[in-house]
C-alpha cells in the first residue's frame, strides 16, 4: 500500500476538502462509457428524463462536449415529501477523442434515456514513414 506522507506531525486541516469541487462535479455528471470497435469510437451517457432538446453534443480541436439540463416539474399541493434522490440541474461532459478519430462525422442517438454516440475512425493511412531529404548548408 501506498501512502502519503505529510509534513509535520499534525495532517493538514484542509486535506478533507482538497478536490471537493472536482468530486461533487463528478457526482452530478452523467454516467458514461467509452469503447472502441474496429471502425468508430462509442460513447454512452445515462440522460433519464431528458429531451433531445435540452442537449447539446458539439466537437471542437478534437473534443466532444456533451452539455444539457434536467429540469423539475414538481407540483407539491398537499404532497408530504420525505426524501427526493432525484438530481436536476445542468450538466456537462467532455470527452477527448483519439487522434484517428473522425469528429466531423460524429452522430448522436438517444433511446430511452441513453445517449449514444459513435465517432468514425480515419481510413487513410496514419503513422506511415516519411523519408525527410536533408539539404546541405
Amino acid at each position: 500500500m501506498v501512502e502519503k506522507s505529510q509534513s509535520g506531525f499534525w495532517p493538514s486541516v484542509y486535506e478533507p476538502m482538497r478536490n471537493f469541487g472536482q468530486r461533487v462535479a463528478d457526482w452530478l455528471s452523467p454516467a458514461s462509457d467509452a469503447s472502441a470497435s474496429d471502425n468508430a469510437y462509442h460513447i454512452t451517457l445515462e440522460l433519464p428524463g431528458v429531451t433531445e432538446s435540452d442537449i447539446d453534443v458539439s466537437v471542437h480541436d478534437g473534443v466532444v462536449t456533451v452539455k444539457g439540463e434536467k429540469t423539475q416539474e414538481r407540483e407539491e399541493k398537499g404532497d408530504t415529501w420525505f426524501f427526493s434522490e432525484r438530481q436536476y440541474g445542468a450538466f456537462s461532459r467532455t470527452f477527448r477523442l483519439p487522434a484517428d478519430a473522425d469528429g466531423n462525422r460524429l452522430e448522436a442517438h438517444l433511446k430511452d434515456g441513453v445517449l449514444s454516440l459513435s465517432v468514425p475512425k480515419r481510413t487513410e493511412a496514419t503513422g506511415e514513414a516519411k523519408k525527410v531529404a536533408i539539404k546541405r548548408g
